[in-house]
């Protein structure tokens, strides 16, 4: 019961409060992932596995130290807090949607060129929308289910391994010629730990909406995608708002044929909402799944 109202209050700030304005620390460690990159990057798997250690290990041990001080469920909570982008994703969608509603199509590929890695200069209003509710759905899983999974099974120190392996991943991530190697093991760490709640995250998305059509686009289409778990993420919450998703996009100047995700319209600024509506649908079917499994346990326990 502890752990789902740490959640709750996690959650809770993060609607209030939004993002620090003055200072986040995943800004802050993305830059000292940065500085470390332009010292110790290179074309090898060891060094790749070198730098993920360093980066990784000592923040997750300064996490678990809150098993050791007073009142440390607190700072547990602000932890998580911290780890979860629930409002900073909507803010950032939220402007590529006021864009296009405005018919104000370089704003609105500037917008989206802060979501997303590929090129946005010439995308076209629907390729826009396509984009951003893509982002969406996937870091719906990577920026709050994926963070609220960890923290359920590994407390303060799973969430912050998580996130952090997830910032490395976004950073690092890309088959590119600089990243091939460098970025390997950033990206397989980011694998292991997104297998679990990217599929837990894409059936939540199924019982949010349209179930039937989100788990045959999942079942069908998720399998081959370029990422294992961004594939069912993003095939069920296509499925589930009935739009298609997916197909060519360029990357670091390379088009890329991505298979298509979902089924029914292309999606429009409407259908960004859309997105978000579904995260929040299924961020209170977790809520509701965490307190009735607590109170399950609660009331066993005193029996």
């Amino acid at each position: 019961m502890i752990t789902t109202l740490a959640i709750l209050v996690a959650l809770a700030l993060d609607l209030l409060l939004g993002e620090p304005r003055r200072f986040h620390p995943l800004v802050g460690f993305g830059r000292l992932a940065l500085a470390l990159e332009r010292r110790w990057h290179g074309d090898t798997v060891w060094r790749s596995l070198v730098a993920v250690l360093v980066l990784l290990v000592p923040f997750t041990l300064l996490a678990a130290l809150t098993r050791f001080v007073p009142h440390g469920i607190l700072l547990d909570t602000l932890l998580l807090y911290l780890a979860i982008g629930w409002q900073s994703l909507g803010a950032h969608a939220h402007r590529v949607r006021d864009a296009l509603r405005a018919r104000n199509l370089p704003e609105a590929r500037r917008c989206v060129g802060l979501m997303v890695s590929r090129d946005t200069t010439r995308l076209d209003t629907a390729d826009v929308s396509k984009a951003t509710v893509e982002s969406v759905l996937e870091n719906g899983n990577d920026a709050i289910f994926g963070a609220i999974f960890w923290f359920v099974v590994a407390g303060a120190p799973g969430a912050v391994l998580y996130r952090l392996a997830n910032t490395l991943d976004a950073m690092w991530g890309y088959r590119t010629e600089r990243y091939r190697k460098f970025g390997w093991a950033a990206a397989r760490l980011d694998d292991a730990l997104n297998f679990i709640p990217a599929r837990l995250t894409a059936l939540s998305y199924a019982l949010a909406g349209h179930t039937q059509a989100a788990l045959r686009c999942w079942r069908q289409q998720g399998l081959y995608w370029k990422s294992p778990n961004a594939g069912p993420v993003m095939a069920a919450g296509a499925g589930s708002l009935g739009v298609q998703l997916g197909g060519p996009a360029s990357y670091h100047g390379t088009m890329q044929h991505r298979p298509l995700l979902g089924e029914g319209r292309i999606p429009d600024a409407d259908d960004i909402d859309s997105a978000l509506q579904l995260i929040r649908h299924s961020l209170m079917i977790w809520v509701v799944a965490l307190t009735g499994e607590a109170t399950l346990v609660g009331f066993f326990a005193t029996r």
